[in-house]
């Protein structure tokens, strides 16, 4: 028999999957005055040589073992195919053995120090030409693995077919295999540290995805996106500033509505119907819940492991890229919830990667957590901290994405966040703060701020945390926004309260301006207070039906006329009746009802009075910004306060009254007599309200009063807000 020039411990490792440098026997290697080619082809009855120019067979291969090993001599720097027969089958293809490595040695020093920024195109799956030849390219972290294969439907999901070259530089491992095509299906299979085969894994770094419940990976299609948003990415800096107005729709694009429309995905029709519906009803951005893949649904998206991929559930990626560029031709900024802080413990997933906790830690004190049953990061390890900044530049650069609002920050600084004593390792200093987490933030930050000028970091983080918006170099974490949790809490508890019990609460209302200037603020009525028994935002409100809407409607006044940026939750915006279902869609036949219609035309009438007010905005996170007027009239639970822009803005002044006593003649002090417009009253006939009001105009007094110089003497409707605008 021909002598392949294997010996039989070789021969057996590599017909059994468990050769770990594959390329040094497959493929051509020396032999004498010559070459020896040598190929495993489990499913070949015969295997040619064949001249890759001239398509004349030069040799045909040896079977030199029965699982299907195939050698044969050759001349040496002979460009080749292997021509593969498979009972009446037969094809041709290059030898992904006879190609060099793929990485260069800049991408391998990156990838070691956890500074790949092009993560995205550098690791996963990707269409390209390598020495003269179409394919794909495939590349993987997994340093502790033995032997790591990719596998598919162009190998019949085989390990043994395609094992890769290990770069020990960084520990990932690499491929070229030509003529795969856009749209196949892979996974990655690994031999772990002791030996065992691990379940098949999804690609970390995928760009692509199957759509759940299935589990694989998929080559993308190269894009070819034209985007048309170059001048919304230009000014896009100035429109999501401190002192621009922002009204953000927060929505979960599987639910918003359910529509199936025959050859179209769903980020088409989204990009049909809810993009002219928010940027109608004056919203500056849509805030999505988590899109990444991820393989549970009621997750919301918020255990996901396709950091890279958007779900297939919708669409394809280049479907998402048009829905972006839809929003911005419509004036609409696009935000992310990305969760940076776990992930599912799913076994295709990044569980135990390599047979070793590759991403998570390995103590579960640090590793494990326990209020949603996933794994923590190991923000320790610079390439996972590589990975995670890596998928955040994904989406802001590749998908022009504007701002990602980060996921769980709370749990990711503080080491005892959710656990018992004993069940938390401090820091090195003894410490509950998790520095390795801070340190990550920072990096973020920096690297957001110096890549994608004018995109944004908004932090849900529930503590009182020092700094979250403050810069890295004066000791902050460096996000743009923060969550305002507090005011959330504070607030909803008031309004669910009876108006009779409320002078009793009234600071719950009060409270948030102790610290509103501290930090730049996002005022969020999210996803979060619309489920799980807590009822819809309609559904907290006290009273009989008049009231609740009545209610609602005074509240969504507050909030618009309060300091802060603005987030309200898909359907809130109409008053829906129940909790969020994920499972469905809106209550949209609601609309039907006079009462959640006029809900509707108040948020939208909110939103383009916010946008087009600079008191309302331009000096949203100063002091200087805002003055309290009646802030102590528990009795008769009413509130009233001014905004102010700059020298040349109208003053605005916001009143409400929380009972359902109409107070006439209510004196409130301005900063100047003259003419007051009532330019929003939420007791509006058109909204709902019984329509009492001032007649959209009243007249300030030179009376001094609550240290003002003048003063209004004003009819303040029951559960209502007004807001007045001087000149």
């Amino acid at each position: 028999m021909f002598d392949h020039g294997l010996d039989p411990a070789a021969t057996e490792s590599l017909v059994h999957g468990r050769h770990h440098d594959p390329f040094a026997v497959l493929g051509p290697h020396p032999s004498g005055s010559g070459q020896v080619v040598r190929s495993f082809q489990p499913a070949a009855e015969r295997v040619e040589l064949v001249d890759r120019h001239a398509g004349q067979v030069l040799a045909e291969l040896t079977r030199v073992h029965p699982a299907g090993l195939f050698a044969a001599p050759m001349p040496a720097d002979v460009p080749y195919m292997l021509r593969i027969h498979d009972g009446s089958f037969v094809r041709e293809t290059e030898d992904p053995y006879s190609f060099g490595p793929v990485l260069g040695d800049l991408d391998l020093h990156l990838l070691a120090e956890g500074r790949h920024h092009e993560l995205g195109q550098c690791l996963g799956a990707h269409m390209t030409e390598h020495e003269g030849v179409r394919g794909v390219r495939f590349a993987v972290w997994a340093p502790n693995a033995r032997r790591v294969s990719v596998v598919g439907t162009f190998n019949a999901w085989d390990g043994r077919c395609h094992p890769m070259r290990l770069r020990h530089v960084c520990g990932v491992w690499e491929i070229f295999i030509p003529r795969v095509l856009p749209g196949t299906l892979y996974k990655y299979e690994l031999i772990g540290p002791a030996g065992d085969l691990l379940p098949q894994k999804a690609d970390p770094v995928a760009a692509a995805t199957e759509e759940p419940p299935a589990t694989a990976s998929v080559v993308a299609t190269p894009s070819c996106m034209t985007w048309s948003d170059g001048a919304w990415i230009a000014g896009r800096a100035a429109r999501q500033s401190a002192p621009a107005p922002m009204s953000i729709y927060e929505v979960h694009a599987l639910s918003w509505i359910r529509a199936h429309e025959p050859g179209r995905c769903g980020w088409d029709v989204l990009t049909d119907r809810l993009v002219p519906y928010a940027a109608g009803m004056g919203f500056t951005h849509l805030e999505l819940l988590p899109i990444m893949e991820h393989p549970f649904a009621g997750s919301w998206g918020y255990q996901p492991l396709g950091q890279f991929a958007p779900t297939a559930r919708l669409g394809p990626p280049e479907a998402f890229a048009r829905f972006v560029d839809g929003c911005h031709q419509a004036g609409l900024g696009v935000i992310l919830d990305w969760v940076p802080a776990h992930f599912p413990n799913d076994a295709h997933g990044l569980i135990r990667f390599d047979g070793t906790p590759l991403y998570e830690h390995a103590d579960p004190r640090e590793g494990f957590h326990p209020d949603w049953n996933t794994m923590v990061y190991n923000l320790g390890r610079n390439e996972v901290r590589g990975f995670l900044i890596g998928s955040a530049l994904h989406w802001l650069e590749r998908y022009h994405v504007d701002g990602l609002r980060v996921d769980a920050v709370a749990s990711m600084l503080y080491r005892d966040y959710s656990r018992r004593a004993g069940e938390w390792l401090p820091n090195r200093y003894g410490g509950r703060e998790n520095l390795e987490a801070i340190d990550f933030l920072r990096e973020l930050s920096r690297t957001v701020a110096g890549r994608c000028p004018g995109a944004l970091l908004i932090a849900e983080e529930s503590t009182a945390w020092p700094g979250v918006t403050h810069a890295p170099a004066s000791g902050g974490l460096g996000f743009d926004f923060k969550w305002n949790m507090g005011w959330m809490h504070d607030t909803l508890r008031y309004m669910k309260e009876d108006p009779v019990h409320r002078r009793y609460h009234h600071d719950d209302m009060t409270f948030g301006l102790v610290y509103a200037f501290s930090e730049r603020f996002v005022l969020p009525l999210s996803h979060d207070e619309v489920v799980y028994g807590k009822r819809s935002l309609l559904g907290r409100m006290p009273g009989d039906r008049w009231q609740r809407f009545a209610n609602l409607r005074a509240y969504l006044g507050f909030m618009w006329s309060h300091p802060g940026k603005k987030l309200l939750f898909m359907g809130g915006e109409f008053a829906q009746e129940a909790e969020w279902n994920h499972d469905g869609s809106l209550e949209w036949d609601r609309l039907d009802d006079p009462a959640h219609r006029g809900v509707q035309h108040l948020v939208r009438d909110l939103n383009h009075l916010y946008a087009a007010t600079p008191s309302l905005h331009r000096r949203d996170a100063e002091q200087a910004g805002f003055r309290w007027v009646v802030l102590d009239d528990r009795a008769q639970s009413v509130l009233a306060w001014l905004r102010f822009g700059e020298a040349a803005d109208p003053p605005i002044l916001a009143v409400c009254n929380f009972t359902p006593v109409p107070r006439h003649g209510y004196r409130v002090g301005v900063p100047q007599a003259g003419p007051w417009h009532e330019v929003l009253n939420t007791d509006a006939a058109a909204y709902g309200g019984a329509g009492i009001g001032n007649g959209g105009r009243v007249v300030a007094h030179e009376t001094p009063s609550h240290g003002l110089p003048a003063a209004l003497d004003l009819t303040v409707p029951p559960l209502a807000t007004l807001i007045l605008r001087a000149g």
